[in-house]
């Protein structure tokens, strides 16, 4: 009985410990979730008004001298579209973790001041577990709200990317076509001086 007291001592002591670091945690998550919700704005007035900051910087670099004169063009496009898009990824990511963490770090910082609140409660302590309860509350609204407005963004931001996606395969696809049709048809003959040029380029 003592060592089945003794790990509940000890649970109890994890689980209080973990407080500071969750409410912190919660703090941080909604200045993020704010912050975003900043840029989220921003992209979507600069979407309103045509324009797309990953699609033109892809644009750029597809136009840029050094992959002009690259010798296998069609790899190195295949491979400079699935960085950008893997770039547009991750980007989509962050708010999808927000979205699973959210709420989940409000629950932890719901049950654990509701442990303190029983404990306070045992003990006599009404104040005391008043404050956990409504510290307990509060955490459960913060989390689901962050949850919420992160799965929001990502619905439209998951059309966005599902969007630059098709307009940079398209773009690389044109860039393709345009290299092709600038290269001259070369003979059997010719082969090996047309390399040499090309190599002195």
């Amino acid at each position: 009985m003592n060592i089945l007291a003794g790990l509940e001592t000890f649970l109890y002591v994890i689980a209080s410990a973990l407080f500071y670091p969750v409410v912190v945690g919660l703090i941080l998550l909604t200045f993020w979730i704010v912050i975003s919700a900043g840029g989220f704005l921003r992209e979507y007035i600069d979407r309103r008004q045509g324009g797309s900051g990953g699609v033109q910087r892809y644009q750029k670099m597809l136009d840029s001298e050094t992959l002009t004169r690259s010798a296998n063009l069609d790899m190195e496009l295949e491979k400079r579209l699935q960085e950008a898009e893997l770039e547009l990824i991750k980007n989509l990511d962050k708010v999808r973790f927000a979205i699973r963490v959210g709420p989940a770090v409000g629950l932890m910082g719901t049950l654990i001041p509701m442990g303190i609140s029983l404990a306070s409660l045992a003990q006599g302590d009404m104040p005391k577990m008043a404050g956990s309860m409504v510290t307990a509350f509060t955490a459960t609204v913060v989390g689901l709200a962050c949850g919420v407005a992160a799965y929001l963004m990502s619905l439209v931001k998951e059309k966005w990317v599902r969007a630059d996606m098709r307009e940079m395969e398209y773009l690389t696809e044109l860039r393709l076509r345009q290299a092709q049709g600038q290269r001259p048809n070369i003979q059997v003959g010719e082969a090996d001086e047309f390399f040499e040029k090309t190599a002195a380029v």
